[in-house]
């Protein structure tokens, strides 16, 4: 009976740290190398030239993160160039308001595919900065934030 349940305990163990967190980052590096593998020594698949840009990262090795960004390309960064996700990408046109409400006044219109700097977050709010503009947007159709 304890062999069975030691059994799946340990199989639970390695299950569940064996499957990699999906988290949000961000590229702290206005140029940054994107690899075909987890290796200094792997050839540089492109390279991503946006400091800030949010990417998805869907699997780890050692000191490298596998990323996939908004339009699925993917590769493999060293832990050295990214940083905790700041960042979001509007995926559809938006409203920038003044306050967090649809009824506040609304200062300026967020074009798709527009880079946001997320201050702070509440209520399906997200308070950001866009080149001159800062004011608050709905987290809805943004990609590089966990709702």
């Amino acid at each position: 009976m304890y062999k069975i349940i030691y059994t799946l305990f340990c199989l639970t163990i390695l299950i569940s740290t064996s499957i990699a967190e999906e988290t949000y980052v961000s590229l702290k590096k206005s140029k940054v190398n994107v690899r075909y593998g987890p290796s200094f020594d792997s050839d540089i698949k492109y390279v991503y030239k946006k400091i800030n840009l949010p990417l998805k990262q869907i699997d780890k090795k050692e000191n490298f993160r596998r990323i996939i960004d908004l339009k699925n390309n993917s590769g493999w960064i060293h832990i050295s160039q990214l940083k905790k996700n700041n960042s979001v990408i509007a995926v559809q046109n938006k409203i920038l308001f003044k306050k967090p409400s649809s009824f506040a006044k609304p200062i300026a219109k967020i074009e798709k595919g527009r880079l946001l700097i997320v201050d702070k977050c509440r209520n399906k709010w997200c308070k950001i900065k866009s080149g001159n503009y800062e004011g608050w947007i709905k987290t809805n159709d943004i990609w590089g934030l966990i709702n």
